[in-house]
């Protein structure tokens, strides 16, 4: 999708993983965390790829994984995050499952959201959010938004003021403020300037969590191990 804040963007498209590769990856955890007993709470597709353009592949492990035959791990323990392909959200919205839905959003406005985010000028914003209302009209579920913090970028009291605007727009919904890992040009937003941006949501009455940094001293943010990994190759 080309996002030039996140790695995985630079690495440009090989392919979709199949569904086997998809459920592989949380047996491998299980096996794992059977030895340290503990077990696989939460399934997210997000960090690196767009699941809704390999949609019948991640709803069929889906589909595997909640099948009490199968993982037997309850719908509610999915999350799916999005850029916001509307075809995808309106899938989703049909099939009235309970899978959490997280859209990236990461600027208040199509201005800057196509600067960073070049998937705007398919999908903007306005059909974004009107896909989000009839997928909560129909599920009766909460949406997360998700936002990146880059400096000097989208951290601004005025970027605030207006995501604080949108988010209203969708009273089911609740902020989850990401502090970015550094990427080249990118830098993070300063933890005070956070937690200014996240004082000004929540006088606007908007309910705010906040992503903690984790990783950052072996690269692995959306990406970046595997572009290091690739470059060693």
């Amino acid at each position: 999708l080309n996002c030039p804040f996140c790695t995985t963007g630079k690495m440009g498209f090989k392919r979709n993983l199949s569904v086997l590769e998809i459920v592989e990856q949380v047996l491998f955890f299980a096996r794992y965390l059977k030895k340290l007993k503990a077990k696989v709470s939460n399934v997210v597709f997000m960090g690196m790829g767009e699941p809704f353009l390999n949609y019948e592949n991640v709803m069929e492990a889906i589909k595997i994984l909640n099948d009490k035959e199968g993982f037997n791990l309850g719908a509610r323990h999915f999350s799916i995050s999005t850029v916001g392909v509307v075809e995808g959200i309106q899938k989703l919205s049909e099939g009235r499952l309970q899978i959490n839905l997280a859209i990236s959003l990461h600027a208040p406005d199509d201005k800057l959201r196509t600067k960073i985010m070049p998937i705007n000028k398919k999908y903007p914003l306005e059909k974004v959010l009107r896909a989000v209302k009839d997928y909560i009209k129909k599920t009766n579920r909460r949406v997360m938004f998700e936002y990146i913090m880059i400096k000097d970028l989208n951290d601004s009291d005025e970027c605030a003021l207006k995501l604080a605007k949108l988010v209203k727009k969708i009273p089911l919904s609740f902020l989850n403020l990401i502090s970015y890992n550094p990427t080249g040009v990118f830098q993070p937003s300063l933890p005070e300037r956070i937690r200014k941006f996240k004082e000004i949501l929540e006088k606007e009455g908007i309910t705010v969590t906040q992503r903690y940094r984790f990783g950052q001293d072996i690269e692995a943010a959306c990406g970046q191990l595997a572009t290091k990994a690739t470059h060693k190759i």
